[in-house]
């Protein structure tokens, strides 16, 4: 931003992002199959109406993972698109009714591969860009697709004249999408680094005359980013290219900035506890540029309001304002903007197919199956999924690979659903009837199933990785300690099935959430068995999990450079409704294969989750309910290890 003396005239310009909308078109729970006024695009597009009623001048944009993320999504991937006459996606009828200016690809944009996405996204009526996405290489290289476009804007200065503008928007998503979706973009496609690509194309924007330039990058925020190359996360580097007015970001599903800086969320913090430099909250700032983040679900839309001035034969931004506002009170539950009822009207159908599509009979289950307590002990959510991906992997090497019958076949799985998007977001199948919805509510992502074989010692590793998500417990200590690592992401806590194993938490952590060595002489995993025999750490195993991991995702150690033996086209959720089709009647009962290892000392430890996980209390006498909610809603439990 730039310091100097405000000249007249001056121009407000208005920037709205939503981001990380993942198919929540209507304010609906398709896998509680009730109404949800914390989701929904249909929302948010109130929160448009008021914020440009606010502004003489708007930008409206969407910063991707759009099309995945609900059945919804799902539905029109994957069942209406091949069996019906294709029509617009709902999607884009929402986003064209809205009237978007702009938009770009997120990560889960590519989970339907590339010939899905460009079909699809040919519905748009508005630009899409991506900058740093290439195909060809040497000479032929080029940019797979748009990589930024100059929207002539007339906007309304403060004294009512009209200055034709022209604003550049650039469109940069996270090179990890080549690890997460390899099967469907290697040999296709090529990713640059996000940094890099914008300063190399910011200033050919400027050169072809562009007054402002709008980054929308699908890439989150890490205090921890030094600029390497290829980073998932990085807007704090991305702040420090020249020639940047404005930063929407998205990908974590944090909002930024936060109106409640006791409630800040710690990837904005130092290791003492205190808020970054460089990063003013109150102003939406990042290295002196204008940021915003929209959270998740369209639960949030981003305001940046940009102070333009005239300055020596330019326009140049001389003040800036950001922040959220959101379609519900956070404390109270209350909705604050009704749904906008003609974009209610134009996916009536499409909300209704969904709705038939995610209640379809498949099973039932003898008990409720949830994962409010999926960080504290095992957890009949994953149970399942492990089961359904064990079932799968021993049919496969049985007919395809019989050189490896006798080896032991782990199973992987993640509680996909723990609160990640807040208190609402766990799962809870009551017993009975069990529908489509159920399958999407227990595993989340559209990832395709695969397998690797490794050692013994790289089993380890991986369980050593994932108990990376709970805090050092101090046995000396009489103090409430929280027990869960908030950096650590939800479904980066793998519990294997197939062993048994005991996790110390007074132990420090070996790995940091981002892969790296924490304490390399660390062991917080004991008692490692298969069978009821340790295990040798030589000695191979069969490990079923997803794309996503076995291709790099969440760098867990040793698994890139494993051997894929079950490289499969089908999707983890298709073949857990298989095995739901073929058992019917299910006893969602966990084996207790794993644990937290008993502390021999009074140490009171906590851990949040739902307020209404209370309900499943009576069955667990080591789980208490404080009675106490944080300030994001999350109930307080205590979890006895004496």
């Amino acid at each position: 931003m730039d310091n100097i003396i405000c000249k007249e005239p001056l121009i407000t310009l208005r920037i709205l992002e939503t981001t990380d909308v993942h198919a929540n078109l209507m304010d609906y729970d398709y896998y509680r199959d009730v109404p949800a006024p914390e989701l929904g695009l249909v929302r948010t597009a109130s929160l448009v109406h008021e914020a440009r009623a606010e502004a003489s001048n708007t930008l409206l944009v969407d910063n991707g993972d759009l099309i995945q993320g609900t059945p919804l999504g799902t539905y029109f991937a994957k069942i209406n698109h091949e069996v019906e006459h294709r029509s617009i996606h709902p999607v884009y009828s929402v986003m064209n009714a809205m009237g978007y200016d702009a938009a770009t690809f997120g990560n889960h944009e590519f989970n339907y591969g590339l010939d899905f996405l460009e079909q699809v996204v040919g519905d748009a009526d508005f630009p899409y860009v991506n900058a740093n996405i290439f195909v060809g290489i040497g000479e032929e290289r080029k940019n797979k697709f748009q990589p930024y476009v100059l929207l002539k804007k007339p906007c309304i200065d403060h004294h009512g004249s009209i200055h034709e503008l022209m604003i550049g928007v650039i469109g940069l998503v996270t090179p990890q999408i080549m690890e997460w979706d390899k099967a469907n973009l290697e040999g296709k496609v090529t990713v640059d680094d996000i940094v890099k690509t914008a300063a190399d194309f910011v200033p050919r924007m400027r050169s072809e005359g562009a007054n402002v330039v709008v980054v929308l990058a699908h890439t989150g925020f890490d205090g921890a980013d030094t600029g390497e190359q290829g980073a998932e996360n990085t807007v704090l580097s991305l702040s420090q290219v020249p020639g940047i007015d404005a930063i929407t970001f998205s990908h974590t599903h944090k909002v930024f900035p936060t109106r409640d800086l006791q409630s800040l969320d710690i990837s904005f913090k130092d290791a003492q506890g205190n808020p970054l430099p460089d990063i003013d909250h109150k102003k939406g700032t990042i290295h002196g540029i204008a940021a915003v983040q929209a959270g998740y679900g369209g639960a949030e839309l981003g305001v940046i309001d940009l102070t333009l001035a005239w300055y020596e034969g330019r326009w140049r931004v001389v003040d800036s304002q950001s922040h959220n506002k959101s379609i519900y009170d956070r404390k109270t539950g209350e909705p604050l903007v009704s749904p906008d009822s003609r974009l209610v009207e134009c996916i009536a159908s499409a909300h209704q197919a969904t709705v038939d599509y995610a209640n379809a009979p498949i099973g039932m289950t003898s008990e409720p199956i949830y994962s409010y307590f999926a960080f504290v002990q095992d957890d009949p959510s994953i149970q399942m999924v492990t089961n359904a991906q064990t079932w799968y992997a021993k049919r496969y090497i049985e007919t395809h690979r019989p050189q490896d019958r006798h080896l032991s076949i782990l199973s992987v799985g993640s509680p996909f659903k723990a609160g990640r998007n807040g208190p609402s977001e766990y799962t809870d199948i009551d017993a009975g009837p069990v529908a489509i919805k159920s399958a999407s509510d227990l595993y989340l992502y559209d990832n395709l199933l695969k397998a690797v074989k490794i050692k013994g010692a790289v089993v380890r590793e991986w369980l050593e990785m994932s108990a990376g998500a709970y805090n050092q417990i101090d046995p000396s200590n009489p103090e409430e300690q929280p027990l869960l690592n908030p950096l650590f992401s939800v479904y980066n806590f793998d519990i294997i099935d197939g062993v048994t194993y005991e996790i110390d938490v007074t132990q420090p952590a070996k790995y940091n959430p981002d892969g790296t060595i924490n304490d390399v002489n660390a062991r917080r995993i004991v008692n490692l068995k298969v069978n009821g025999v340790p295990i040798e750490l030589n000695d191979d195993f069969i490990v079923v999990s997803n794309n996503y991991r076995v291709y790099g995702g969440g760098n867990f150690p040793g698994i890139l450079e494993a051997e894929v033996v079950i490289d499969s086209a089908d999707e983890n959720k298709q073949v857990l409704m298989d095995y739901l089709l073929q058992e019917r009647h299910l006893d969602p009962t966990a084996d207790h294969n794993w644990r937290i290892a008993s502390i021999d000392a009074p140490v009171k430890v906590t851990f949040r989750s739902a307020p209404a996980a209370v309900k499943y209390l009576d069955d667990m006498p080591r789980i208490q309910y404080t009675g106490r909610l944080d300030g994001h809603g999350f109930g307080i439990y205590t979890l006895d290890l004496s």
